[in-house]
């Protein structure tokens, strides 16, 4: 690999330049240090040069030297070309200032000499190693120049006479010092180039660091389940895409949060996986409930892992996991199914075991109380018998209607007019109240699904007489319907009422469940029940005293059900 594919400080202008001015500002202090040694030099040697002896003799080297800053400050600041020439430019008239000098002391053992060592080495670090060499050949090209030129009697020193220098002092001279040039040059460009492949292999480490952070990232963020890392104070530091997307939060929103924001108290289970680890095995995996940043509860299940920095030391916490609602939900469906088959199979026994003997008993109190006088209190008590025997037989009719559901029949329905029906009679009807307001949100345009209108009724009707039963003291009833894509339509009911618990809301269509409205609990179980025969879906959301939300979605074509 060549200079110029290697050396990155040389071609990344941003840093030389900063370089370049740290060199003007060593300039500047370096000759002034080196005009004082040299006049300590000249004077040690009861030199009595003018250069030496006055500060008039100094001062012209001063005003030069200054004056050649103040030319780079200006060329650098104001000048379009590349820092590189810069340089170049600055460590050539660097040379030419140590010669001229070096000819000033007119001696071979001027001490300027050593600054010909200074500008290779600077050139070197700068420009690297090529340069490095052509800054030394060019050094001893000029100190050669200038001793030959003294000793032949063509300058004159700082005695004013030419030929002061013998040929041997010069010849001495130049071979020292040419060669302490040279080895310089050699030593300057040597360091450059093992700079130069240190750099090359410092920018690919870290590229390839880089890289491998990169992928890193990538694959935590590619994979499925949720992470997030905490410190050891169970701070969240990061989580994924795939955490964001479960739980709704983004990583800016729970960063410095506890975890128990999505997990609950989580003490127990961290210790527990802490000890696992510790003895070699793998932590056990738990469940907790979350509430997601939209109010909805999903159900997570997790592990708990250590975080170890390089040195083996534990800094903070791995948390994996993943959505288990619909999972949980289908084994709620698949155990609910059993239990709606042992319901089905006895079903038929009660109905002829109860209704048969409940229609004898209730044409025998019919009979009886013909034969009783109108205002008598036996006539009284044998109505509240007939009330209860229809009670009982509505009972048993619901059970039969939830055990064995009739076929349904589907047809292309517009779903808007069995809910304003619905609305209509609810708002003539003697279970509404002026502090119980309904409200009905439709599209302008038909909503079409496949299904069955008569059982469609059955479901909107229940689903209101719930709501309105759930805010006693008043409240808003909304029902909302909208496509959802080409093969959709939802459909809302959302009451202000008391709401319900998650256990509520968890056997809320389980047949004969308890219920916060009363009644027998079979209202719902049919309507669960009709709308997975519509090949429908239903789903609650429901927080106490922040009322309910439950919203169905039945397919418009062919997905739905038979």
């Amino acid at each position: 690999m060549g200079e110029r594919e290697g050396h990155y400080k040389s071609d990344a202008s941003g840093p030389l330049r900063d370089w370049l001015w740290r060199l003007i500002a060593g300039r500047l202090i370096i000759a002034a240090l080196l005009l004082g040694v040299g006049a300590l030099w000249a004077n040690a040697l009861s030199v009595s040069a003018p250069v030496f002896g006055r500060l008039g003799g100094a001062l012209p080297v001063a005003l030069a030297v200054l004056g050649l800053s103040i030319l780079y400050a200006f060329a650098l600041r104001f000048s379009v070309l590349a820092p590189r020439t810069h340089a170049g430019v600055q460590f050539a008239l660097d040379a030419l200032l140590i010669t001229w000098l070096v000819w000033l002391t007119g001696s071979p053992y001027s001490p300027y000499s050593a600054l010909y060592i200074v500008t290779i080495s600077i050139a070197g670090i700068f420009l690297g190693a090529r340069v490095a060499l052509l800054a030394a050949v060019g050094c001893t090209t000029c100190y050669t120049a200038v001793m030959v030129a003294l000793a032949a009697g063509w300058l004159s020193g700082q005695g004013g006479a030419a030929g002061q220098i013998s040929l041997a002092e010069a010849a001495q001279a130049i071979g020292l010092n040419d060669v302490a040039f040279l080895v310089v040059g050699l030593l300057a460009a040597q360091l450059a180039g093992r700079q130069t492949r240190a750099d090359v292999q410092l920018i690919a480490t870290t590229h390839a660091l880089e890289k491998l952070r990169a992928l890193h990232e990538r694959i935590v963020e590619s994979i499925r389940s949720g992470v997030v890392t905490t410190d050891l104070e169970r701070h969240i530091y990061t989580m994924n895409r795939a955490a964001e997307e479960m739980t709704g939060y983004t990583a800016e929103d729970l960063r410095g949060q506890d975890a128990s924001i999505l997990f609950g108290d989580i003490t127990r289970q961290i210790e527990a996986a802490l000890g696992a680890t510790d003895e070699g095995h793998a932590g056990a995996r738990s469940e907790a409930e979350c509430l997601t940043s939209e109010g909805f509860r999903v159900r997570l299940g997790y592990s708990i892992s250590p975080l170890f920095s390089e040195r083996g030391e534990r800094t903070g916490l791995v948390i994996t996991f993943q959505d288990l609602t619909d999972i949980r939900a289908m084994e709620e469906t698949s155990r609910r199914q059993e239990r709606l088959s042992a319901v089905g199979r006895v079903a038929a026994g009660i109905a002829h075991e109860i209704r048969n003997p409940l229609a004898a008993m209730r044409g025998s109190i019919q009979v009886l109380r013909s034969e009783l006088p109108p205002d008598s209190a036996q006539g009284e008590l044998m109505e509240i018998v007939l009330r209860e025997s229809d009670r009982l037989n509505q009972i048993i009719t619901d059970f039969l209607t939830y055990a064995r559901p009739r076929q349904v029949s589907l047809a292309e329905t517009d779903l808007r007019e069995p809910l304003r029906e619905t609305f209509a009679l609810l708002r003539h009807s003697a279970e509404i109240h002026d502090a119980q307001v309904l409200e009905e949100v439709f599209p302008d345009e038909p909503v079409a699904a496949l299904a069955d209108i008569g059982s469609i009724k059955q479901v909107f009707w229940n689903l209101a007489r719930n709501a309105l039963k759930a805010m006693p003291e008043g409240g808003i009833l909304r029902a909302e319907m909208q496509p959802v894509g080409d093969e959709r339509v939802r459909v809302t009911f959302s009451d202000t009422g008391r709401g319900m618990s998650p256990a509520q809301v968890e056997r809320l269509f389980e047949p004969f469940s308890s219920s916060t409205t009363g009644g027998t609990g079979l209202g719902l179980s049919i309507v669960y029940q009709i709308i997975r025969d519509h090949g429908g879906t239903i789903n609650v959301r429901s927080r106490e005293e922040h009322g309910t939300t439950i919203t169905i979605e039945l397919p418009t074509g062919q997905k739905a059900g038979v």
